[in-house]
């Protein structure tokens, strides 16, 4: 059965708190293990959930600030000592090719492992994956900055007792599916008879930006949206000034946007109490919130399931 969650090694902007580690997020979705922003410490927080490196497909990094990056020279030499076996491409803005390459080989060890390194180079550059399309959108931040977002392409549930009614069974079904009709008697029986439609899954991952298009693409019907919400509105000045969201403006997004589920994180270490960013949110988003902690799981909402009619 396939697996589709997010599991949060780190919640802390800038600096790690005692309880906060800096970022770091692992998708899991069907084949694909995706790390997003490995900050310092992102190696060892592996250790305490379920992900190991080697499990590892992708990294995607949004962008070379250090509490977005500085775990990629650990978690790439763990790739080589654990001797993965299969390749991981990382992604990451093509302006910041001179910090990756400095990461990559921050010290010295024998690289076994293949790393394909696929920069982003333009806005709306699309990644094709096996469970869909990986989409990076430009973010406004001081420096080159993407979000990404997965997008899986929308399909059809088939419904049995249409299936039934029609004595369609076993590889008569997948080929309905595949093909789009079916002969039977000299009668056409098409897929739309007996289906409804399956709309695909969206997972959205937005980092430190100001508001602008890029965000609201990115977290657009989306049924998961990881993104930062650095500040609260005492401080929305500021979060303008260095290019930041406030939990508000995060909780806007998300409303304006159709998210199902909303995961605030990246918090500045001058908050001790989380449930401040939750009451902000909740006056401007009523769907499902989540403010994210520490090595905790996350699941994707249950798919959207359209009536028989």
């Amino acid at each position: 059965m396939s697996m589709r969650e997010l599991v949060v090694l780190g919640t802390a902007s800038q600096a790690p708190t005692r309880r906060r580690n800096h970022n770091g997020y692992v998708l899991r979705w069907d084949d694909e293990v995706i790390l997003f922003d490995p900050g310092e410490g992102s190696q060892r927080q592996l250790l305490h959930t379920t992900v190991t490196a080697t499990d590892l497909t992708r990294i995607c990094v949004t962008h070379f600030h250090g509490d977005h990056c500085l775990g990629l020279p650990g978690t790439i030499q763990r790739l080589s000592l654990d001797r993965v076996a299969h390749p991981v491409a990382v992604h990451f803005p093509a302006g910041g090719a001179e910090y990756f390459a400095r990461l990559r080989h921050a010290t010295s060890f024998y690289e076994t492992a293949e790393l394909r390194v696929e920069p982003i180079e333009a806005d709306g550059q699309r990644i094709t994956l096996r469970c869909g399309t990986l989409e990076a959108r430009r973010l406004q931040h001081p420096i080159e900055t993407y979000g990404y977002r997965l997008i899986e392409p929308d399909g059809c549930r088939m419904l049995p007792e249409k299936l039934a009614a029609y004595d369609i069974t076993g590889p008569a079904v997948g080929e309905l599916i595949r093909v789009g009709h079916l002969d039977l008697d000299g009668r056409r029986v098409t897929r739309d008879e007996v289906s409804v439609p399956r709309p695909g899954q969206r997972f959205a991952f937005v980092m430190d930006t100001g508001l602008c298009d890029g965000v609201y693409a990115l977290a657009e019907h989306a049924d998961l949206l990881v993104i930062e919400s650095t500040f609260l509105e005492s401080e929305a000045a500021l979060a303008a000034e260095v290019g930041h969201l406030t939990a508000g403006q995060a909780a806007r997004v998300a409303t304006e946007s159709g998210v199902r589920r909303l995961v605030l994180t990246h918090f500045s270490q001058r908050y001790g109490d989380p449930r401040r960013f939750h009451d902000e949110a909740r006056a401007h988003f009523d769907g499902d919130l989540i403010i994210a902690e520490d090595l905790t799981t996350v699941q994707l909402p249950p798919r959207r399931v359209a009536s028989a009619g």
